[in-house]
Parts: structure tokens; sequence; C-alpha cells
């Protein structure tokens, strides 16, 4: 197995795979987004969350954004965040600081428990709420209050790609939540596809 780079070289090359295999670019038509929105670029990042090696660098790199917390747990709206959950519960067994996976459901069960909530998760426990690709932020805060509502502590959320139109700043006033972070950036992925990103993987983002 390769040696993983630091940090700065584990983002760079996250954003390449994210840019190779989930950035998609037309001038017409425009795509429709979750949100309702259109747009001239389209990231699916499940063609990254679900490679060999995009998880494992999606694992690496947010479990070194949570090592210093007391989280215990990690999961968000199906399916978007399904395999970052799991990419981090695995990353974070390996070094030995577990952090289970959850899965919050989009409808409600009409069987059994009927729970909303899919895990090893009890009321009480802080969490962090993740999602791949955000805009708007309307299924993080989804995740968020069906968490709440499943008496979890969100602690944070943390969300791959930042599309960087007011999405953190709706997480924050309408989940309630003080720290939103994000792995990547627009402008990160817009600046590697014009050969412009020296320098931008250095950063820390703790917004």
């Amino acid at each position: 197995m390769l040696e993983l780079s630091p940090l700065p070289e584990m983002k760079k090359r996250l954003a390449e795979i994210i840019l190779k295999k989930s950035f998609a670019y037309s001038d017409n038509p425009p795509f429709t987004l979750t949100s309702g929105r259109t747009s001239n670029f389209y990231f699916n990042c499940k063609q990254t969350t679900l490679d060999p090696e995009g998880m494992n660098l999606i694992g690496e790199i947010i479990f070194e954004m949570l090592r210093d917390t007391d989280i215990t747990a990690a999961g968000g709206l199906t399916l978007g965040a399904d395999p970052i959950a799991n990419a981090l519960s695995l990353i974070s067994y390996q070094k030995g600081r577990p952090i289970k996976s959850f899965i919050v459901r989009k409808d409600i069960k009409g069987h059994g428990t009927k729970s909303v909530i899919e895990g090893d998760v009890k009321p009480g426990e802080k969490v962090v709420i993740l999602d791949d690709v955000i805009t708007t932020g309307g299924s993080t805060i989804r995740a968020i209050e069906r968490a709440r509502e499943a008496g979890l502590v969100i602690d944070r959320a943390v969300v791959l790609l930042d599309r960087e139109e007011g999405g953190r700043e709706n997480i924050r006033e309408k989940g309630s939540v003080n720290r939103v972070d994000a792995v990547l950036t627009k402008t990160e992925i817009m600046a590697l596809f014009r050969g412009q990103d020296k320098g931008y993987y250095d950063k820390t983002d703790d917004q």
C-alpha cells in the first residue's frame, strides 16, 4: 500500500480525483441541481466517494479534521453522506480512535422500530453531520433536524465540497450549527481546472 502524503497533498490529490471523475461543464443546457437552481457546472461526488482511492483519502482527511474532537459518530442524509461516513469510520478504527457511522433516512420506515436513524448511536452522543456537496445546504439541514429529533448532539457539520452559494451560511443559521467545515471548495476545484491551484491546499478551513 502506498504511504499517504501529508494533508495538503492528500487534499490536492482528492481534488484531482473530483475534477476527473465528478466534474462536468456544459454551456447549454445548464444542469439542474438538487436545490432546484441551474448551473453550467455540476459535481457528482458519488463517483469520487465510491472510488477506492477517493474513499481512502476522504476518510483520512476528515479523520484529521476531527482527530482532536470528542465526537463519537458521524453520518448524514442517505445516500450522499453514507460512503463518507463509512470511510471515516473505517479509517478511524485503523487509527485507534473509532468514530461510528450512522445513516439518516429520507423517509421513516413503516415497520419494525420505524427509526429515522440507522446505526449504533444513542441520544446524547456528540456527532458530526456529513454531506457530499452543498449548494443551499438543504439536505444537510434536514439531516441535522432529524438527528436532533433523535436526541443526538450536533457538534458540527463537515461537507466534502462546498459550491460556495450560501450553503454554509444557511447551515449555520437555519441548522443552528456553529461550525461548518468543507474539505474542498468550488474555488479550489476551479483553480485546479484552470491550472491556478498553487498554494490552495495549504490552507486550513475552519469556517
